[in-house]
């Protein structure tokens, strides 16, 4: 049974994972705009520096996500929300770091080995993004047992505060549940 405390704290993360899975589903929605990959012409880059990496890569097709880009006008707008909620974490007591974003750039290469080594994903193809302790799986699997594996394994990693699942089964490119990167499209 959960505490209140503990609730409330789950609850929390529910929230967390809900708005980085409809930030993830609609880039452009930060800034009022559809989601529209490659319809800007403004230039996009990984300014924040969120760890975005390809852990395995075993199935042909898979459609690549198109990672962490951000317009200079959604990184004005992120800023300030980006540093309330990683400063929140340490303010909070959950946090042995002053800012959540912090623990990302070691958790996700961790993660990465961590799934290489279990070997019961090695006929996947899974990119992981880190962000606040949270990591988000993007990419295809074999079966649904496998993705709902993967993201409970995610989850053990030290320091992973919650996990995303938008793994997908098989590679077929309508059932991505992530943006897909432009020059990557089939």
């Amino acid at each position: 049974m959960f505490s209140s405390l503990g609730l409330r704290f789950f609850l929390g993360a529910a929230r967390v994972s809900s708005l980085v899975a409809l930030l993830l589903a609609a880039p452009g929605a930060i800034a009022g705009q559809p989601a529209q990959p490659g319809a800007s012409s403004e230039p996009r880059s990984n300014a924040f520096n969120d760890p975005f990496l390809q852990v395995t890569d075993a199935i042909p097709g898979c459609p690549v996500p198109e990672g962490p880009l951000y317009t200079a006008k959604e990184v004005r707008e992120l800023a300030h929300v980006r540093s309330q909620h990683g400063g929140s974490c340490y303010g909070a007591g959950r946090c042995r770091l002053p800012n959540s974003y912090l623990y990302d750039a070691d958790i996700v290469p961790r993660l990465q080995l961590y799934l290489r080594q279990d070997g019961r994903f090695n006929d996947t193809s899974v990119w992981v993004l880190g962000q606040r302790r949270i990591v988000t799986l993007m990419g295809c699997v074999q079966s649904a047992s496998q993705s709902e594996a993967m993201e409970h394994a995610a989850a053990l990693v030290d320091d992973v505060m919650g996990v995303v699942n938008l793994l997908s089964v098989g590679s077929d490119p309508q059932a991505a549940r992530y943006p897909v990167a432009a020059s990557k499209r089939p």
